[in-house]
């Protein structure tokens, strides 16, 4: 059963909760006014000086399955990775450890032993398949903005993923797919001007998914938080 409840029952307290990332999707279409209220309420999502710099591209249906065949191409094709922005390639210490944790719980999930290439690589490729969603929205800002700004297109994601879950949606958020920003500028015609960032895949979850099962914790509030007072 999923764990995204059916929408309006859910308090602020719930829908966080709710949302986690889904690896596998029904093939369900969202309908367009769901649709459009989702986005419409991620709109609301906070800026620096309220300069809204997101670019939001969303493909749906036989438009996604498109989309998702072309980046399986590109990376068939051996051309590797060009995102636009720059990002950690490696992991250290604990974040390391929770990476590697996060990492045995999903391929434990999926009867994935740790030696198995091909079954890897094809866990790998579900990423581009948008875990058979019917949906992805790709995310993008202008090139020139840094990592501050980068930071207002992450509030719009958990914003519009927080919204998705309150209207019993599932979503996974995918930086994997901003390994092939050619991908999306073709298809969508984006402007050199912009950088891709990310992508989320969504739709109804598919209970019945091995990787859906799976719970990963979180730190505790005293390994993130620091108190002051007085």
């Amino acid at each position: 059963m999923s764990n995204v409840a059916p929408e309006g029952t859910l308090s602020f307290e719930e829908v966080v909760m709710a949302r986690r990332s889904v690896r596998g999707f029904l093939d369900t279409p969202i309908p367009a006014e769901t649709l459009r209220a989702i986005f419409t309420l991620a709109q609301q999502a906070p800026s620096n000086c309220n300069i809204q710099h997101w670019k939001v591209m969303v493909a749906s249906g036989p438009a996604a399955k498109r989309l998702s065949q072309k980046f399986i191409d590109a990376v068939l094709s051996g051309m590797g990775p060009a995102p636009d922005f720059d990002r950690l390639e490696k992991f250290e210490g604990i974040f390391r450890t929770r990476q590697v944790e996060t990492a045995q719980a999903l391929y434990g999930a999926m009867g994935i032993e740790r030696g198995d290439k091909e079954g890897r690589m094809r866990a790998a490729l579900r990423n581009f398949e948008f875990f058979n969603a019917p949906h992805v929205a790709l995310l993008a800002m202008p090139k020139d903005f840094g990592e501050v700004l980068a930071l207002d297109v992450g509030m719009y994601a958990q914003t519009l993923m927080l919204a998705m879950a309150a209207h019993g949606v599932g979503s996974c958020a995918q930086a994997s797919l901003s390994n092939y920003p050619s991908v999306a500028r073709d298809f969508f015609d984006l402007d050199d001007h912009y950088g891709l960032l990310m992508g989320i895949s969504f739709g109804y979850e598919d209970s019945s998914i091995p990787a859906n099962k799976t719970r990963v914790p979180r730190a505790s509030i005293d390994e993130a938080v620091q108190f002051i007072d007085g």
